[in-house]
């Protein structure tokens, strides 16, 4: 029994890479690593971009800002524990330490779906009523935007780290993939997994609410686009949205893909699981910067700029 007490207390945690493929761990670290100095570069050139030209000191590109730094806190969050599976094989993980990755992953997810909700509002605004958009739009409403979005994350994903913590588990635990994530600590629990009805409410609360809200936003945004006469007008008005609607895509296509598959693909290979929780952590944060510099004109021609005078 105090063997048992013990492992309450102090519980071994052990992450998984893709199995069956440890030999090539090297190999398959190669990709991830190019994947994260890529979304690292990129968002930190946004950041300068944003930073250094006072045109784009605008709440669009305010809420970009945010973006880049919810982008940047996630792949910090994950990429410690999978690199030290893959380079070095070290598997096991702290009880208190995966807690704490788990608590970061879900917040900072939580946060990039209410910015892409605000960014969605900013396109909205700007649409559908240009004329008072920075009237709307100013400083201080930003700033409380940006507040009530990380006040929510924390607050939602608080208890289920508190609730975890009082459950049971074995001696050693093996998780599904190489970080952790509440829905794979669940699967561990020896004790009643009633905590997970919690997570099932934080993510109607967060993500569910987000998704509906942003459906709603490009409802009113389309039939502001359809009631404009002009056809280069409503082109125009689509364009500025084109970059958002990407963002949102590769955000919610990788975490619809991972709820599919970790809640009907029992029968599935562990690499698929693995690899489809890689894209959804990895994904969005190379891809967001690569979309906003191709699509945005702003940013993308002060990146040209930036480079041309460096040749220079």
């Amino acid at each position: 029994m105090s063997v048992f007490n013990d492992s309450v207390l102090y519980p071994c945690f052990l992450l998984t890479g893709f199995s069956g493929l440890e030999s090539r761990y090297g190999l398959i670290s190669l990709p991830i690593f190019l994947v994260y100095a890529t979304s690292v570069a990129g968002n930190i050139t946004i950041l300068f971009i944003i930073r250094t030209e006072p045109s784009l000191h605008q709440p669009m590109y305010y809420f970009l800002s945010m973006l880049v730094f919810t982008d940047l806190g996630l792949s910090t969050t994950t990429l410690p524990t999978m690199f030290s599976v893959f380079w070095f094989h070290a598997r096991e993980i702290s009880f208190n330490g995966c807690l704490v990755q788990m608590y970061f992953i879900h917040v900072f997810s939580i946060i990039e779906s209410a910015v892409l909700l605000a960014m969605a509002f900013d396109r909205l605004v700007a649409i559908r009523a240009p004329l008072r958009y920075a009237a709307i739009l100013t400083n201080d409403v930003i700033i409380g935007i940006a507040l009530a979005i990380t006040g929510r994350a924390l607050a939602l994903v608080f208890p289920a780290s508190f609730l975890l913590k009082r459950l049971q588990y074995r001696p050693v635990n093996i998780l599904s993939y190489p970080f952790c994530l509440h829905q794979d600590l669940i699967k561990t629990t020896v004790s009643s997994r009633w905590v997970s009805i919690y997570g099932l409410m934080v993510v109607i609360c967060s993500k569910g609410l987000d998704s509906v809200l942003l459906l709603l936003s490009y409802i009113l945004i389309l039939g502001t686009v359809l009631s404009i006469a002009s056809r280069t007008e409503r082109v125009k008005a689509l364009n500025t949205c084109i970059s958002h609607i990407c963002a949102v895509l590769t955000f919610y296509t990788p975490m619809i893909g991972l709820s599919m598959i970790h809640r009907y693909g029992q029968n599935a290979s562990p690499f698929v699981h693995v690899f489809m929780a890689n894209v959804y952590l990895l994904v969005p944060p190379l891809m967001n910067p690569i979309v906003y510099s191709v699509k945005t004109k702003q940013i993308r021609d002060r990146i040209l700029k930036k480079f041309n005078q460096q040749k220079v």
